[in-house]
Order: structure tokens, then C-alpha cells, then sequence
């Protein structure tokens, strides 16, 4: 028997009216988007994700309800696309989600204000600058490295599409997630709002276009040269020992390969080399035997400083060259616990650090070999940050190199959306860019942001060689930085100048004329 079409549309209404059935809809729709990054990599669908979620919001009956649409999408984003520390954190990640969900209501404010009933094509035209600008400031504030950092970027699923790198080298990730953000929108006012299709059409076009633009006149970066990078991925290897080893075993075979740098992953080296002349000395001979430089990164405790330090660590035939970099931003509750004093019980429940890891101060471009080769490395996380790659490349960085370790993550979506990472910062820097890590996801990306050869899997330990071609050339992300971001800020400052102008604004309606026939105390005679 067929369920009458007005028994279901009833349906949907109690549904959309039950405090509990919304909220459960709300949160899945905000965890739709998560679908775009690796591992799924449906890297297509993130341009209609949201629009279940805005669609959603937008009937809300308050803004009260739409702020609360947004706080539970925003969780549940949150939730789905860091899933995988699930592990680490246990429970607290649902505290953390909903804490980060809070920087979601007033985005879902702002979706009701713009798209709720049956808006205006004025303000169908608003809402698709509007509300991108302020899913920007979202994901801006929450780029803080104490709130998680940058992971899970809207435009950042973008990674393997080449007119979305191209996009990125102009004005970087931020970019891109405006011009995701946008066709959602012109998405949900084409499905929703049938009086303004015309501009939700009108909008669509003109993300095309700015996409299509970027693609025909950003210029890709000028080769210069290529360099040879041995990478080397051990693999699961329990303790620190073993995982020395495990590195030196694979890295002699390199050797004859013609190899300009050997890179190891994230705490590939576990005692501090001024600490251990053995382990060094081990490095230095190895150095001999492959002909390069290698650079290692040592987690442990430092002997001229105090504390235990994340360090990238260049060694040459001779020992350490001196090049060294520590690392900055860290891992919350990883790498170090935020608030220790109050938030200090995370570590009974979780893998939270024990005991916090030590900041370096600056950024490091080191000189490797007699050919010079500028090198910038990043360690683990902070391939996230595009503010790190440019920095780097503004300072005369040639090779951008990531050392990362997500063993504990191996069996999770997490190797692959890091990796992913660093074919942004190649596309934004106009460098390439290596990631290696201890346990895969290890790969290559020339400067434009399109991957070198193959990548090493979670599923092995081996050592790899990229051929990676350099290249010159400053891109405008690079020169001009975050401008995406002030646009935002702007369109989103004018829209609020301009709906408070339209609240405040005097009457200036004429009063109508009196005639002969009419007094104040009786109008119109």
C-alpha cells in the first residue's frame, strides 16, 4: 500500500519541528562534507555537501534554532573529520567536537538570516558572498594552533584537482574554500528558492569563471633544475632501537642511486645526537656511503637545552652539518596538553602527552650539499598551516620537506589526508614539496601541486626515490598572502553596515497634503 504524498510531506514537517529528530539531522548533515577527504576522496561532492545542512538551517523557525542547526553541524563535522583520534582521546573527543562546534551558530545564524523564508533576490545576491565570507572566519579562527589547527579545510579536499591547485597558488586554501562555500550556497538557493534561480545561476557562473580564470592566468611555476630525494619509510617498527635499524638497513639502499638528500621521517632518531656520538657517527658513515646528506628528526631531550624537543636535524659525512630546525607548533594533547592544569585529566582517559614538548623560536631554511640546495622543513602537523610553507619559500626555500608519523593512526583515514597536505603548500609556495613519514602515507608533489612518482602505502617499509623538479617563481599567494581572508572580513563588516543602515534609516515617506477640507483633528475632511 502507497503512503499518500501529503501522509509524507506531514512526515517531513514533524520531523523538521521535533527538537530531537532535527538535531540528529543537523549533526549527519554537518558530517556529510568529512566524505570529501582521503580516504573517500570524493573530492566532488564537497561542492554539494552543505547543501543538506543549509537547506536544514534555513527552515529553522528561530534564529535561536538556526544558531543550534549550526552548533550541531558543526560537531558533528568536527567528529567526522578528526574520527580517527578516537584512539588517543576516547571520550574527550566528543568534548573537544562540541566545543569547536561553537564556532559553527553564528554561521548558521547568518545562513537563516540570508536564506530562511523566501529571501529577496537581493538578498539571494548577499548570501553568496556572505555566507562563504563567514564559513571562512570559521575556518580561520579555528586555524589557531591551541583549537586543533588547520585540519579539515573545506577547500583543502581539493588537493588532486588541478584548477583548484591553481586556484590555491593565487590565494592559497582560503580561496578555495570561498568558491566551495559559494556554490553550495548558489546550490541551495537554486533547490530552495525558485524566484532567485536566476542569480543562484548567475553565481555558479561566476565561480566558474573565477576557477577557469585562475586556471588560464595563473602561470605555473618556471622548472629549474630537479633534485633526487631518497625517502625512507621503515615501517611498524617497535622501539626507537629497531626503528634506527630499520632506517639504516633501508637507507644503504640508496646507495649508487645518485641520491642529492636522504630524508627520514618524524622521530626516526630517539636520543639527542650530541648525547649519542654513536648514533651520529652511525648517521655520518651512512652519509659516506650514499653520497648525501641526511636529514633525521630526533624527539628527545636536548643536551644544551632543557626539555624534550622535536628537532630536524641535517647530517652530512662529517656528522651534524649544525642545520637544525625545532619544531613550533604542536600537536594539542599530543605533543603537549593545553590548560595542563585544568585539562590535565586527559591523560587518564587517552594518549595525551605526559609531559609537554618543547617550542622552537623560527622557522630554519637549511643549505644541503655543494649544489646549495635551500631546504625548508616542517615537522608532522605543521604541513597544515600555509603560513609555514610560505614563510619558508619567502625566506629562498627550494625543496619544501614534511617529516611526519601517524603509526598510531595506521589503520584510519588520517595518512591520507595528511599526506594529502602537502600538495596544497607545493601549489600554494609554487615549491615541490616531500612528505615522509615513519609508516606511510610517504609521497612526492612538484610545485604545482601534482604528485611525483608513487606513494609509499601504510601497508609497507621501503625506500623510495623521487625525482623532484624544482622551479622559480613567486605565485601570488606567496606574494600577497592571506587576501582572500581581509575579503572576507570586508564583505562580511559591509553586510552588517549595510542591513544595520536599513534598520536605522529615517522615515522619508511625504505626509500627505491637506486641503481645505481637512484639520489635525480631522484628517482627510
Amino acid at each position: 500500500m502507497r503512503t499518500p504524498v501529503g501522509s509524507r510531506e506531514a512526515a517531513v514537517r514533524r520531523a523538521l519541528w521535533s527538537p530531537w529528530w532535527r538535531g540528529g539531522l543537523a549533526t549527519a548533515a554537518g558530517a556529510l562534507p568529512a566524505l570529501a577527504f582521503p580516504a573517500p576522496s570524493l573530492w566532488w561532492l564537497a561542492y554539494v555537501a552543505l547543501v543538506p545542512w543549509m537547506l536544514l538551517i534555513r527552515t529553522a523557525p528561530t534564529g535561536r534554532r538556526a544558531a543550534l542547526d549550526g552548533w550541531l553541524g558543526g560537531t558533528g563535522f568536527m567528529l567526522a573529520v578528526h574520527h580517527w583520534l578516537m584512539p588517543s582521546l576516547h571520550v574527550f573527543i566528543l568534548v573537544l567536537a562540541a566545543l569547536l562546534g561553537l564556532l559553527w551558530p553564528a554561521w548558521g545564524w547568518l545562513v537563516r538570516r540570508t536564506l530562511g523564508g523566501a529571501p529577496s533576490r537581493a538578498r539571494a545576491a548577499a548570501a553568496l558572498v556572505v555566507v562563504p565570507s563567514g564559513w571562512l572566519m570559521v575556518e580561520l579562527v579555528r586555524s589557531w594552533e591551541a583549537l586543533g589547527g588547520p585540519w579539515g579545510l573545506l577547500g583543502a579536499s581539493q588537493w588532486q584537482v588541478p584548477p583548484a591547485l591553481r586556484a590555491a597558488s593565487l590565494g592559497g586554501v582560503w580561496l578555495v574554500s570561498l568558491l566551495v562555500v559559494a556554490v553550495n550556497t548558489a546550490v541551495t538557493v537554486l533547490v530552495a528558492v525558485p524566484a532567485s534561480r536566476t542569480t543562484a545561476v548567475a553565481g555558479l557562473t561566476g565561480c566558474a569563471l573565477i576557477m577557469g580564470s585562475a586556471w588560464l592566468w595563473a602561470q605555473p611555476p618556471r622548472p629549474s633544475g630537479e633534485v633526487r630525494v631518497g625517502v625512507v619509510q621503515p615501517g611498524v617498527v617497535d622501539g626507537a632501537d629497531r626503528r634506527f635499524g630499520r632506517g639504516e638497513q633501508l637507507t644503504r639502499q640508496l646507495a649508487g642511486r645518485g641520491v642529492d638528500l636522504v630524508v627520514w621521517g618524524e622521530s626516526s632518531v630517539g636520543a639527542d645526537l650530541a648525547r649519542r656520538p654513536d648514533l651520529a657517527a652511525r648517521l655520518a658513515a651512512l652519509s659516506r656511503e650514499v653520497g648525501a646528506e641526511i636529514l633525521v628528526n630526533v624527539d628527545a631531550r636536548r643536551s644544551d637545552l632543557p626539555g624534550i624537543h622535536k628537532s630536524s636535524v641535517l647530517v652530512g659525512p662529517d656528522g651534524p652539518t649544525g642545520d637544525r630546525y625545532d619544531k613550533m607548533r604542536l600537536v594539542p594533547f599530543g605533543e603537549y596538553v593545553p590548560a595542563r592544569s585544568v585539562l590535565g585529566w586527559a591523560t587518564s582517559v587517552g594518549r595525551a602527552a605526559g609531559e609537554d614538548r618543547r617550542r622552537g623560536t623560527r622557522p630554519v631554511v637549511m643549505t644541503v650539499g655543494d649544489r646549495g640546495l635551500r631546504l625548508g622543513p616542517l615537522v608532522c602537523f605543521e604541513s597544515a598551516f600555509p603560513d609555514m610553507s610560505r614563510r619558508l619559500a619567502r625566506d629562498g626555500a627550494e625543496l619544501l620537506v614534511a617529516q611526519s608519523a601517524t603509526s598510531t593512526f595506521q589503520e584510519s583515514w588520517a595518512p591520507g589526508q595528511h599526506a594529502s597536505l602537502a600538495a596544497l603548500r607545493a601549489a600554494e609556495a609554487g615549491r615541490p614539496m616531500v612528505h615522509a613519514t615513519l609508516t606511510g602515507i610517504s609521497a612526492g608533489y612538484a610545485a604545482d601541486g601534482s604528485r611525483i612518482g608513487s606513494p609509499l602505502g601504510t601497508d609497507r617499509g621501503a625506500a623510495a626515490v623521487y625525482d623532484v623538479p624544482l622551479a622559480t617563481g613567486t605565485t601570488g599567494y606567496t606574494r600577497f598572502g592571506d587576501w582572500p581572508v581581509y575579503g572576507a572580513v570586508a564583505a562580511l563588516c559591509a553586510a552588517g553596515g549595510a542591513s544595520r543602515l536599513r534598520r536605522t534609516a529615517p522615515d522619508t515617506r511625504v505626509p500627505p497634503a491637506r486641503t481645505v477640507r481637512a484639520s489635525a483633528g480631522r484628517p482627510g475632511r
